[in-house]
């Protein structure tokens, strides 16, 4: 074989062989490379399947999340453990106009889930408004739903007051930075907002709640403008209910400047008339200037003092009466008598040991202060039967206490407290005497309180009437008020009730608890007639608490 020819088999089997080990490798290469990227695609696939279905399954769309810090603040219990006032974490819903992506088609889609709202000059004239404060959630589903990055969500705490308006004058409002601005918000905003213990207090909720019933009922009876009532526990000043009315909802937050919302159980100082024959008495029988049975006679109907009349409020009173005939009959020329017997000075002691004129410290800080001017004989003759003088229920109700519970000292408090050493500042037979007379206010004939005569309850009490002050002299507005202690052969309860501006009612059909058929037709606009009626309806339905639970 040639040279050449050998050459040439030499070559060919070389390429045969380098084709064949060139091939074999890349397609190996290939192989591998394919592989890779398969195994790359599937991954991202993957991924991306599985981000699919979770948005599918979510169905809301991710906004923006604003966290709001606020002070977190106690909460407030009534008694018995009821709730109420408690901060709580909330979410606030705002929009900024600038990044909404269709504004005409979001305000439309809007308006469909807030029917009573329209957005239009907020989207277009705001960089951020909110939609909803406090959105329920059901409402933020509805939203979110939409799609739109505009949305932004604040997760905020917000105080919540599961009563409403039950014990709005009490409890008070915050601003809204969370600061309290008044009543036991206020008064305990440190505490509040340093401690996490909760913040308890006197009052019950039931009791609360029967007798605002019942003064809402006598609003809808007597068309009075306003009341007030207060219960409190007779020896230890501890506060079961307080109510004035209108009140207001705590929740909404408003603020409230109208007068007609005065806290009018501690604020409101009023002249409550013949109320204040107790106080004559007690004080007359304080200074032994005289006894139960000691005699005034011919007493006149109308006498004058400084050029102005007094005189009685009914013609019938008989002019012969014993110190305690005067005060069941609520005698006013009697009244003027006593007083003169115990003298400027001492019935000003008097008033200021029981709290009449002496300033008060209290758990809110709405409280008003007694107006009486200066002392002399015309001032001795009207303080006598609470005319010239004006006062907060509150102070009415701590003396009532004082002269009922043996001469006690309390402080009228909304705060639990553990009972301190009590001190007696009136004489110890006092109160012995003042009650059962009290008693027969309610329980005679003579007296003016028949309607407050609940079986099984002893309850005493007296009435007053008096004419509002109006320029240059009284309107003929009426405060009618009825400050009733019960049991009286063993008191445990004060409990004094004020109507603003009642209206007799001519159409009211009286149910006596007696004997007696039903009444109509009464035109007489006194508190025999209209406060003492809400009382007895009051005693009737939180008599069975008391006596349970007390």
């Amino acid at each position: 074989m040639s040279e050449t020819s050998q050459n040439s088999q030499n070559s060919v089997k070389y390429n045969e062989g380098f084709s064949f080990n060139e091939n074999k490798s890349y397609l190996k290469i290939s192989f591998e490379r394919i592989a890779f990227i398969f195994f790359v695609f599937f991954i991202l696939a993957v991924i991306f399947s599985s981000k699919v279905i979770l948005l599918s399954v979510k169905k809301i769309p991710e906004i923006k999340k604003v966290i709001k810090k606020e002070n977190f603040r106690s909460s407030i219990l009534d008694k018995d453990g009821n709730i109420l006032a408690k901060s709580v974490p909330i979410i606030n819903l705002g929009i900024n106009p600038n990044l909404a992506i269709n504004k005409e088609k979001l305000l439309i889609s809007l308006k469909l889930i807030f029917p009573n709202k329209n957005f239009q000059k907020e989207m277009y004239g705001k960089k951020f408004f909110y939609v909803k404060k406090k959105i329920s959630p059901k409402k933020l589903e509805q939203v979110l739903l939409l799609g739109d990055k505009s949305f932004i969500q604040e997760d905020s705490i917000a105080r919540v007051y599961p009563n409403g308006n039950l014990f709005s004058h009490v409890i008070g409002q915050i601003d809204n930075d969370n600061n309290g601005i008044s009543g036991i918000e206020k008064t305990f905003d440190y505490e509040l907002t340093t401690s996490k213990e909760p913040l308890k207090l006197t009052l019950d909720k039931d009791l609360q709640y029967l007798i605002k019933e019942e003064l809402l009922k006598s609003r809808d009876i007597f068309q009075n403008i306003g009341s007030a009532a207060v219960l409190m526990d007779i020896n230890n000043g501890n506060i079961l209910s307080m109510i004035s009315l209108p009140d207001f909802d705590l929740n909404k937050r408003e603020k409230i400047s109208d007068k007609k919302y005065i806290n009018r159980a501690t604020k409101g100082v009023y002249e409550f008339g013949s109320v204040f024959k107790t106080f004559t008495l007690a004080a007359g029988l304080q200074y032994n200037v005289i006894e139960p049975d000691t005699e005034f006679r011919d007493l006149k109907k109308r006498i004058t003092c400084a050029g102005n009349s007094i005189s009685e409020y009914d013609d019938k009173i008989p002019s012969d009466l014993t110190a305690e005939e005067i005060l069941i009959r609520s005698g006013n020329i009697g009244s003027v008598r006593i007083a003169e017997k115990v003298g400027i000075e001492n019935y000003n002691e008097f008033l200021k040991k029981i709290g009449i004129i002496s300033n008060l410290e209290f758990d809110i800080q709405e409280v008003g202060s007694t107006q009486i001017g200066r002392w002399g004989k015309c001032k001795l003759a009207t303080v006598s039967f609470g005319h010239g003088i004006a006062t907060t229920l509150l102070q009415l109700s701590k003396a009532y206490s004082i002269i009922s519970n043996g001469g006690y000292d309390i402080t009228p408090t909304l705060i639990k407290k553990d009972r301190l050493k009590r001190q007696r500042i009136l004489n110890d037979n006092l109160s012995e005497t003042i009650n059962p007379i009290l008693r027969k206010i309610v329980s005679t004939k003579e007296g003016t309180a028949g309607f407050a005569n609940v079986k099984g309850y002893e309850v005493g009490g007296k009435t007053g009437t008096a004419d509002q002050p109006s320029e240059g002299g009284y309107s003929k507005k009426k405060i009618n008020t009825f400050t009733s202690v019960f049991p009286t052969s063993d008191p445990k309860f004060v409990l004094a009730v004020m109507l603003d501006e009642p209206k007799a009612n001519r159409e009211f059909v009286y149910h006596y608890r007696d004997d007696r058929y039903p009444y109509k037709g009464n035109w007489r606009n006194t508190a025999g007639w209209t406060t003492v009626w809400v009382t007895g309806q009051i005693i009737d339905k939180i008599g069975p608490i008391l006596a349970t639970k007390y």
